[in-house]
């Protein structure tokens, strides 16, 4: 049932031509559950100020409190100041969940509005503009708070929040923090906290070049209050300062550990060495506590006993990257012997390179994994819904049902696969076996492809139509989990040009010799997969023509994340016919991104993608690349909901700044929409990098927040 309201609408108001479409339509006609639901997919934004005023019932139905109870403005980048203000104002009582994660383009007088809902229980400010004191203010207001997420910026001070703003924090249960500078920002203030969730942002050096400290100001009312806790999760980003800083934060964990704490886990780029107080807490884990869930750096794992004392209890989530696990380590410690764990949903195994193979760690790249580990573990944990090989060769060995894929479709309830290429490879291959060729019929036929008459072509040209279907095990695996929404298939070798957490490395390791027969009918197997919102493929030297791209395209109607990378010959790209085609059917892609070297950023290009109407997110990185300014201007004109632009490439840096400026001077116009910032990037001969920021009259995103963004035009020579 809608909930009370003022009716603002009237019927007579409504237009002859809109009335005569909704009376056309029937929209109206459905139940209040169906238009509920219809509703729930409209931007909280444009529900209220707009949908509301159409008429009476749905003015009503828009303000029922399943619409009204939670408000996502997450990345809406259509809603300005004046929107989220009559927002407030309208349904800011009805109000107990906000998300304006990212809403950089909002003033911090936008924010403080957030003070008028009263009810709210749970809100996320990360990436917005907030002050110590503008934080006060709100925080003081909200005694209903709960959950709360935010930044703590440089110049932030706990010493500012008033005796309100304080008594709120001590009754919030949930707490995500990012940080920028060091500081315990208000965690000790949060003295009831069940969930911890902190993400080290911290720059080694600030703009001005000054090296910056890890230490912190510890005094008696700043340590933070642990013993309600139960979630204890930090995620590093590159950098000494962010390891001093964590260290802080688990000296103070270490001197009496929770008793009721179920989840322990440290995402941590390279390597991260034990201390005297990671030790402690450590041991105080092992004696005390039995974890749910567990990660932990690599080099506290490798060659410790670590796992051997642990006690899990109904464990959900494991994750052992790049760790030196074994396969009997794994069966014996982590699954218990190989009896049945129900409960594990994710287990990410990323880099383990032995642990699918005996307890021996004289295993070579080419030998292949002992099936009965894997068997024992999909019998264990037959619910897995999140599963991560990669970064490893796992190849199988001759035989029925011995092989990797065939032992892997037995896990029905997969959502998200990651495996390296060579392990979809069919068997080893031999030197009597002939190449395997593409599957051409896996896809339609494009336009001008000649046909001799009187020899049989094949298919017909729409999906779905009868034909023969492949047999390999991968297509296989494919067709047993339909519902996998996402699947990464990259090189055991593949490195990136630019990694997130890592150092770029430039003189990559060659592909597996069984990756050579993973090819374009592999990729076409892909297209089963009707539900696939995110796609990454990497490293498959075998790609001839890119064919199975057109297959994913017209197939994977919800795909909205593609991620390509060193398809088919480095020296030469082989498949940018096929990726415009499938381009062109990819209209709910939001990010794409492209590793290629010699990769040409072409007219051809630019309007196969100006198709994608929902992009939001571009990146091309590519060494010796090319691309035409004027396709870029023509694609940003067409795609207005384009925020980030990416691209490195082998243009000098005069044409980047020329394009710069072109897309600045064509922006200038735009009233409201938080479009790129615009930088221009190229090396000096000096070896440093030349940045030129510009933005279209709004203000930049706080340093390092993934949602600042961006027009990035690299060149890779002056």
């Amino acid at each position: 049932m809608a909930s009370s309201g003022e009716d603002t609408s009237n019927d007579d108001d409504v237009p002859p031509a809109a009335a005569a479409m909704a009376a056309g339509s029937h929209l109206l006609g459905f139940s209040d559950e169906i238009l509920l639901h219809i509703l729930s997919h409209v931007p909280s934004t444009d529900l209220v100020l707009n949908v509301r005023r159409t008429c009476r019932k749905l003015a009503a139905l828009c303000l029922d409190k399943s619409l009204t109870h939670t408000v996502l403005l997450q990345k809406d980048y259509e809603a300005s100041e004046d929107k989220v203000k009559q927002l407030v104002k309208e349904i800011g009582r009805e109000i107990q969940q906000l998300d304006m994660a990212g809403c950089y383009w909002l003033s911090g007088a936008t924010i403080e509005h957030v003070a008028r809902c009263r009810s709210l229980v749970k809100v996320n400010l990360s990436g917005c503009h907030l002050t110590s004191l503008r934080l006060s203010k709100m925080l003081s207001a909200l005694q209903q708070l709960r959950s709360l997420a935010i930044d703590v910026s440089p110049g932030f001070d706990a010493g500012q929040l008033s005796g309100e703003c304080k008594a709120t924090l001590s009754r919030v249960r949930e707490l995500k923090q990012t940080l920028y500078t060091p500081s315990y920002g208000v965690v000790p203030c949060c003295t009831s906290l069940e969930k911890l969730l902190l993400y080290f942002e911290i720059l080694d050096r600030t703009r001005e070049g000054a090296v910056l400290s890890g230490q912190l100001m510890v005094g008696q009312s700043n340590v933070p209050h642990y013993q309600n806790l139960r979630v204890f999760y930090a995620r590093l980003a590159p950098g000494y300062i962010n390891q001093e800083v964590v260290r802080l934060y688990l000296a103070v964990l270490s001197d009496r550990t929770p008793e009721n704490l179920h989840a322990f886990l440290i995402s941590v780029p390279g390597s991260f060495a034990e201390s005297g107080a990671t030790k402690n807490l450590l041991d105080s884990m092992a004696r005390n506590v039995a974890l749910d869930a567990l990660q932990l750096p690599r080099s506290w794992l490798n060659g410790s006993s670590l796992l051997q004392h642990l006690r899990f209890n109904n464990p959900f989530y494991f994750s052992f990257s790049r760790c030196a696990l074994s396969g009997g380590h794994l069966i014996q410690r982590v699954i218990n012997g190989g009896k049945e764990l129900r409960s594990l949903a994710s287990l990410n195994l990323s880099g383990c390179v032995h642990c699918l193979s005996p307890d021996s760690l004289l295993r070579k790249a080419e030998d292949n994994i002992d099936s009965s580990i894997l068997e024992t573990l999909v019998a264990s944990c037959r619910n897995l819904r999140h599963l991560n090989l990669s970064a490893a060769h796992h190849h199988s060995s001759e035989g029925p049902g011995r092989h990797l894929c065939q032992l892997l479709a037995r896990l029905r309830h997969l959502r998200s696969l990651s495996l390296p290429v060579c392990s979809v490879a069919d068997s080893a291959p031999r030197a009597d076996r002939a190449p395997a060729q593409p599957a051409m019929h896996a896809v339609p036929r494009g336009f001008g492809k000649k046909v001799r008459i009187g020899v049989p072509s094949g298919p017909g040209p729409f999906p779905g139509q009868a034909g023969p279907q492949p047999s390999s095990v991968f297509w296989s695996l494919l067709k047993s989990v339909p519902f996998l929404e996402r699947l990464e298939l990259i090189g055991s070798n593949f490195s990136s040009a630019m990694p997130r957490n890592e150092p770029a490395i430039r003189n990559s390791l060659p592909p597996c010799s069984r990756a050579q027969s993973v090819g374009d009918s592999e990729v076409a197997a892909i297209g089963q997969l009707a539900f696939l919102r995110h796609l990454t493929l990497a490293q498959l030297p075998s790609i001839l023509t890119g064919s199975g791209l057109l297959s994913i395209g017209l197939q994977c109607q919800q795909l909205q994340s593609l991620s390509l990378a060193n398809l088919g010959m480095m020296g030469k790209v082989v498949y940018m016919s096929a990726l415009s085609d499938m381009l062109r059917h990819c209209t709910r892609l939001k990010d794409l991104r492209l590793e290629q070297p010699y990769f040409s950023a072409n007219a051809q290009f630019f309007q196969a993608l100006s198709q994608c109407s929902a992009l939001q997110r571009l990146c091309l990185v590519s060494r010796s690349g090319t691309l035409q300014p004027e396709a870029v201007l023509a694609f940003m004109a067409r795609c207005l909901r384009v925020v980030v632009c990416h691209m490195f490439t082998g243009e000098s840096l005069a044409t980047c700044k020329s394009l710069q400026q072109s897309l600045l001077r064509s922006c200038s116009t735009e009233v409201f929409f938080p479009s790129p910032a615009s930088c221009v990037e190229a090396p000096c001969p000096c070896g440093t990098i030349l940045r030129m920021w510009g933005t279209r009259a709004v203000q930049p995103a706080a340093p390092g927040s993934p949602s600042a963004p961006s027009l990035d035009l690299s060149s890779s020579r002056v």
